[in-house]
């Protein structure tokens, strides 16, 4: 196989701040708190950081949705930086990794700082309809996208989602109960992250009196808005390794998108991470049956089952019996999954968690939510029309 751009960049050092709901810390000094324990992760300083990359970038910041963007991170850490990655175009949350990989790639930079700062909880105080999709129309797409479907009140992602949710009911027999373990895996996962926000013990009975939301999906299907920031440092592969840490190489990406750029006009049993998953496998020589953990996006607890089916990790239409009873995807099971609770229990940290969380798990950091040691994870985020993919093995 020839050598593709990733195979050239490393994960070297980590950071995350508080995850509050809400936080009393402001946006940039969650920010700061997160990218600060990152360069020191990586046993660098301030003045190696030479690229830095977020996503959605420096449009429309002062949102909860994207507070800060890395022109205000790069002033207040004093960044002299050679590569400045910002805008909301790219396959989602993990577009600053992938920006950033391909800059140190082609010799732009050596060691690049990417965050992702979110202050939904903070928010959601004030105002009950701060997440609405209303109100993030126009930082999230400068063409009105949401225009059309406001008017048939879908003012959530989660009307959305829960198409997808009741057609995988209709085509493949999934039930409530498949469904619920998502959740009741997040949640126990959750209970031993001291920084998860949702940590009290739930069960299915718990979880089917939960609220019905947007049928079928309840209340414990949907994730939890937090205060938070994550923060990753990249190297250059040969730099990487005179790191404290051995390197997490990326070993391939998935960022493919092969149909239209919508959330309803394509197969309601499929999205954008079957192209992401088709992509990623196609540049390694890696299978999913070397995978050690998951980390798969669950904004909604159908977006993790339709990343465990897109990703080749289960057969398309039977996640719902992959994940039934809940063994197979727990921590001492055959791929555990969302190790650290995930966005349902965890947090809404927005893509960069579960990165976070995979490599905790692939350095062996993980406290009482460590796994058995594997040197190969996945981490994937994005649902409907966006959507990327890691697969970072370590050294």
């Amino acid at each position: 196989m020839e050598r593709l751009f990733e195979k050239n960049v490393a994960i070297t050092g980590i950071g995350q701040s508080e995850i509050g709901r809400p936080s009393n810390r402001s946006a940039i000094q969650l920010s700061v708190d997160a990218a600060l324990e990152a360069i020191a992760d990586a046993g660098l300083e301030r003045s190696d950081i030479d690229g830095i990359a977020s996503w959605p970038g420096d449009n429309d910041n002062g949102n909860p949705f994207s507070p800060v963007g890395p022109n205000a991170l790069m002033n207040v850490l004093g960044l002299n930086v050679n590569w400045y990655g910002a805008g909301y175009e790219g396959p989602g949350p993990l577009t600053g990794i992938v920006n950033a990989a391909m800059a140190i790639a082609t010799g732009l930079c050596r060691h690049v700082l990417v965050f992702r700062t979110i202050t939904e909880a903070t928010a959601r105080q004030r105002s009950k309809s701060a997440s609405a999709l209303t109100n993030k129309t126009a930082g999230r797409d400068s063409s009105y996208f949401w225009q059309w479907y406001t008017p048939f009140n879908v003012i959530s992602a989660v009307n959305l989602m829960a198409l997808y949710a009741q057609r995988h009911f209709h085509e493949y027999g999934t039930t409530s109960g498949q469904l619920a373990q998502i959740a009741l895996t997040c949640r126990s996962n959750a209970a031993l992250n001291p920084k998860a926000v949702m940590r009290k013990p739930m069960t299915m009975d718990d979880y089917l009196a939960s609220n019905m939301i947007s049928s079928p999906l309840r209340m414990f299907d949907c994730d939890v808005h937090c205060d938070a920031s994550t923060a990753i440092v990249l190297s250059r592969t040969d730099l990487a390794r005179e790191g404290p840490h051995p390197p997490i190489r990326i070993e391939a990406i998935g960022s493919a998108l092969h149909q239209r750029w919508s959330w309803d006009q394509i197969s309601l049993t499929e999205m954008a991470a079957f192209d992401v998953g088709r992509m990623m496998w196609s540049r390694t020589d890696l299978k999913p049956k070397d995978v050690g953990t998951a980390q798969l996006y669950d904004g909604f607890s159908i977006l993790t089952m339709l990343w465990l089916e897109g990703l080749g990790l289960c057969p398309r239409g039977e996640s719902g019996a992959f994940v039934e009873g809940g063994e197979r995807i727990s921590r001492r099971g055959q791929l555990p999954v969302n190790t650290n609770g995930g966005q349902l229990s965890g947090g809404r940290t927005h893509g960069l968690g579960y990165v976070h969380e995979a490599c905790t798990q692939l350095w062996g950091r993980a406290g009482e939510r460590q796994v058995a040691p594997h040197d190969v994870a996945l981490a994937a985020a994005g649902g409907g029309p966006l959507g990327a993919s890691l697969l970072l093995v370590r050294e």
